[in-house]
């Protein structure tokens, strides 16, 4: 089972990114998705979820900044991160049942 995530960076502060996770899974159309992220010292936090049928949420510190999205056709979950703030300098993970992707970091400078 892969989960392959890319996209991440180096942005400043005002920017945006769009994270992608490519899964192998033959499931994926019927799995929820999610992103979580873990800071330097802190604990692995839940992003964004979107389930088989599409449905958001969002934790709050990201909620009107960032999209999570979905492509069935190409196995793949996304996250658009617009508004990017320093405080979301992470590793992002994407993940899939029991399932995690190796991680993407995101810098984000002031």
């Amino acid at each position: 089972v892969q989960l392959q995530a890319s996209g991440g960076g180096l942005v400043q502060a005002g920017g945006s990114l769009r994270l992608s996770c490519a899964s192998s899974l033959i499931t994926f159309s019927f799995d929820g998705m999610g992103w979580y992220r873990q800071a330097p010292g802190k604990q692995r936090e839940l992003v964004a979820t979107i389930s088989s049928s599409g449905k958001t949420n969002y934790v709050d510190s990201v909620r009107g900044r960032f999209t999570i999205s979905r492509d069935n056709a190409k196995n793949t979950v996304y996250l658009q991160m617009n508004s990017l703030k320093p405080e979301d300098t992470a590793v992002y993970y994407c993940s899939e049942r029991q399932y995690w992707g190796q991680g993407t970091q995101v810098t984000v400078s002031s």
